[in-house]
């Protein structure tokens, strides 16, 4: 799918980015963020900037996003289930 953005141009002399470089950090920092949220997982995240998963976790480093995602309830079940 194609997907057609307005940006204004001086968005782009502030980047000095090509357009399409610009459109790829567009989708590399939406990818981050979603995966950060929890909306999508590694795999759509690497699909979504068109990476493999160990070029996403530099992504994610990059952006200081952690590639383990837990969530509170998660770690507290894991931590009831470790002192069992």
């Amino acid at each position: 799918m194609k997907i057609t953005l307005e940006i204004p141009d001086a968005s782009l002399s502030i980047t000095k980015e090509r357009p399409e470089e610009f459109a790829r950090s567009l989708r590399i920092a939406a990818a981050v963020k979603w995966y950060e949220l929890g909306r999508i997982s590694q795999s759509k995240a690497a699909e979504l900037i068109g990476c493999n998963r160990i070029e996403l976790f530099n992504h994610l480093r990059e952006y200081g996003v952690s590639f383990l995602q837990v969530s509170e309830i998660d770690l507290e079940q894991e931590l009831a289930d470790a002192r069992i």
